[in-house]
């Protein structure tokens, strides 16, 4: 070899170590944003499983405070209404008595 070539492959394996450096920081760079992104997904699955949680817990205190007392009522308003079939058999034989009458008076 001569010494041109030896200065130049010299000069180029202190620039490859400094890549290789720049490389390995890099490196460390992108695993610490990866556990920062690791950490904020967790953080980010804990908060939707607690909004879940709280989600679900008014839904039931809603049925329980406004569901509940309206089904109360609509039972109370079903027993208090007429039988309708009761009601119209009721009429209609009415009616046939009426004619009935009506028929056999004449």
């Amino acid at each position: 070899m001569t010494p041109p070539e030896a200065s130049a492959l010299a000069a180029e394996l202190a620039n490859l170590r400094g890549d290789f450096a720049n490389f390995g920081r890099d490196i460390g760079d992108i695993k610490t944003s990866c556990a920062v992104l690791v950490e904020r997904s967790n953080r980010t699955e804990q908060d939707v499983r607690d909004l879940r949680k709280d989600m679900e817990d008014e839904v039931r205190k809603v049925r329980e405070d406004e569901v509940k007392p309206l089904q109360a009522k609509v039972d109370a308003l079903s027993s208090r209404q007429w039988p309708l079939q009761s009601v119209a058999a009721l009429a209609s034989a009415t009616a046939i008595g009426v004619t009935v009458w009506q028929a056999v008076g004449r």
